[in-house]
C-alpha cells in the first residue's frame, strides 16, 4: 500500500506580480470567473433544472429565471470557496497549480470575498424568489461541500463518498423549488446521481493518482497500490447504480423510456467498470489507465442521456 506524503512546495507567483505590476482589471475579472469553475457549476445547474422540469412540466418564467440564477451563484460560490480552502494543495499538483489562487492571479482575501458573496446571494435569491426549502438545500450543499468534504479529503479515504452527498443535492433544489417539498422521485434521482459520482471519480482519480499522492490526499486511488480496490469499488457502485436507476420505473414514477435508457446506459457503464477491474489484474499499468479513461468517458455519456430520458418520460 502506498502512503501519500505531503511535499513542501512554494506558492508560485503570477507573472505580472513577478514583474512588479498588478494584474489588469480584465485579467482579475476573468480569474474570478474561472474560480467559479463555470463548466462544473453548469452541471449542478443542469441537474437542478432537469429536476424542476420533471416536477413541473409547465414553467413559470420568473421563477425559472430565479432558480437558474440562484443555483448558478450558489454553485459557483461553493466551487470558489473550495478552491480558496485548497489553495495550498492546488499548488502541489500540476493540473491545478495554474488556477487563479496558486498562480497568484488573485489574492486569497479577494477570492474569499467573491466566493462568499456569490454563495450568500444565491441562497438569498432561492429563498425569496423560489422557496425557503430550496434555499435550505442549497445552503446545506455549500456547507457539506466546503466545510465537510473539503477538509476530510486530507484525512480519510471515505471523503469521496461524503462528497457524493453535496454533489447529488442540486436536483433536490429543483424539486423543492417546484413543489415546496421533496418527492420520493426527488430522493431517487438524488440516489442515482450520488451512485453515479463514485465510478466517475474513481476512474479519473486512478489516472491522476500520483498527483493526489503528492498533494497528500489519502483518497482511495491514491492509497491503492495496484488499482484493484479502486476498480472493484467502481464495479460495485455501477451495479448498485443499475438497480437504483430502475426504482423510479418499478415504483411507477417513470415509464419505459426512462427504464430502457437507465438500464442500457447502466449496463454499458458497468461493463466498462468490469474491464477496468480486469485490466488491474496482471495487465500493464498502461492498460489499467486506458480502461479507467474509458470508464470515465462512459460516465460522461451516462448522465446526460439518463436525465434526458427522464425529461422525455415525464413529459409524455
Amino acid at each position: 500500500m502506498v502512503t501519500p506524503t505531503v511535499a513542501a512546495s512554494p506558492l508560485p507567483l503570477d507573472r505580472s506580480l513577478r514583474a512588479g505590476t498588478a494584474p489588469r482589471a480584465g485579467t482579475t475579472l476573468a480569474s474570478l470567473i474561472e474560480l467559479t469553475k463555470p463548466r462544473l457549476a453548469m452541471l449542478s445547474v443542469s441537474t437542478t433544472m432537469v429536476a424542476y422540469a420533471a416536477a413541473r412540466p409547465e414553467w413559470n418564467s420568473s421563477e425559472t429565471t430565479a432558480l437558474l440564477t440562484g443555483t448558478m451563484l450558489s454553485a459557483g460560490g461553493a466551487l470558489a470557496l473550495n478552491q480558496w480552502r485548497e489553495r495550498d494543495t492546488d499548488c502541489m499538483m500540476e493540473r491545478t497549480r495554474e488556477r487563479p489562487l496558486p498562480s497568484g492571479a488573485i489574492s486569497p482575501s479577494l477570492a474569499l470575498a467573491w466566493s462568499s458573496t456569490l454563495a450568500v446571494l444565491g441562497v438569498v435569491i432561492l429563498a425569496l424568489a423560489n422557496h425557503p426549502l430550496a434555499a435550505l438545500v442549497s445552503a446545506t450543499t455549500i456547507g457539506l461541500y466546503v466545510f465537510a468534504y473539503t477538509p476530510l479529503k486530507r484525512k480519510t479515504r471515505w471523503a469521496t463518498e461524503l462528497g457524493a452527498i453535496p454533489g447529488a443535492l442540486p436536483p433536490l433544489i429543483g424539486f423543492a423549488a417546484a413543489d415546496g417539498t421533496i418527492s420520493p422521485l426527488g430522493w431517487l434521482v438524488f440516489a442515482l446521481i450520488a451512485l453515479w459520482q463514485m465510478p466517475h471519480f474513481f476512474a479519473i482519480g486512478w489516472v491522476c493518482r500520483d498527483e493526489y499522492r503528492e498533494a497528500g490526499f489519502p483518497l482511495l486511488p491514491a492509497i491503492d497500490a495496484d488499482g484493484q480496490r479502486t476498480a472493484g469499488w467502481s464495479f460495485g457502485y455501477c451495479i448498485a447504480l443499475v438497480f437504483a436507476s430502475l426504482l423510479p420505473f418499478a415504483l411507477g414514477f417513470t415509464g419505459f423510456v426512462f427504464a430502457i435508457a437507465a438500464l442500457g446506459c447502466g449496463v454499458a457503464m458497468t461493463w466498462r467498470a468490469w474491464n477496468f477491474l480486469q485490466a488491474t489484474r496482471g495487465e500493464s499499468e498502461q492498460a489499467g489507465n486506458a480502461a479507467a479513461r474509458r470508464l470515465f468517458r462512459a460516465s460522461l455519456i451516462y448522465l446526460p442521456l439518463v436525465l434526458a430520458a427522464l425529461l422525455i418520460d415525464r413529459a409524455m
